[in-house]
Order: structure tokens, then C-alpha cells, then sequence
């Protein structure tokens, strides 16, 4: 059998565990941003390199978010804007 090519990157590491995150809350709009897509997608662990604990937390804490209308469930194709998160206000307190 032949080798695995060399890769080209390195290993993709979790952003949360970099920044020693314990807990990721639906109101923290800037630490769920790094795993939504351009449309509000939920990114998933094999593109963001999040670890399995930290991934959880995340999809928790959108679809929470989502419920109270923080972040939108569905944007439409005709309305993609460029940088979605500056539609996002970040909360106060």
C-alpha cells in the first residue's frame, strides 16, 4: 500500500479550547459566530475543527438563540448580505 500524501495544513484545533472557553451561552453572539455560516448555518466540527464538548455547546446555545430571536432560522437566497453578523446587535449587560 502507498502512504498518505504529506498534508499540506496542519490539524485543525479548536477555537473554543484555544481561548479556554467553559461554557458558551445563547447571548454570547461573538463566540457562536465563528460556526455559523454566511447564511446562518450551523458549521459543522469536520470544516471548524471544534472538538465534539465544545461543538455541543455551540448547536445548543444557536438553536437557543434562535428561539429568542437572536439569530434568524432561514435567510433567503435574494437577501445574502455580505457580512451577516453586523445585522446581529450584540446585547448590553
Amino acid at each position: 500500500m502507498a502512504q498518505d500524501p504529506k498534508r499540506k495544513y496542519g490539524k485543525k484545533r479548536c477555537k473554543y479550547c484555544e481561548m479556554k472557553v467553559d461554557y458558551i451561552g445563547y447571548k454570547d453572539l461573538e463566540l457562536i459566530k465563528y460556526s455559523l455560516s454566511e447564511r446562518y448555518k450551523i458549521m459543522p466540527r469536520r470544516l471548524t475543527g471544534t472538538c465534539k464538548k465544545h461543538q455541543d455547546m455551540v448547536t445548543k446555545a444557536i438553536k437557543r438563540a434562535r428561539q429568542v430571536a437572536l439569530i434568524p432560522y432561514v435567510v433567503d437566497r435574494k437577501r445574502v448580505i455580505e457580512n451577516p453578523f453586523d445585522a446581529i446587535k450584540p446585547l448590553k449587560g
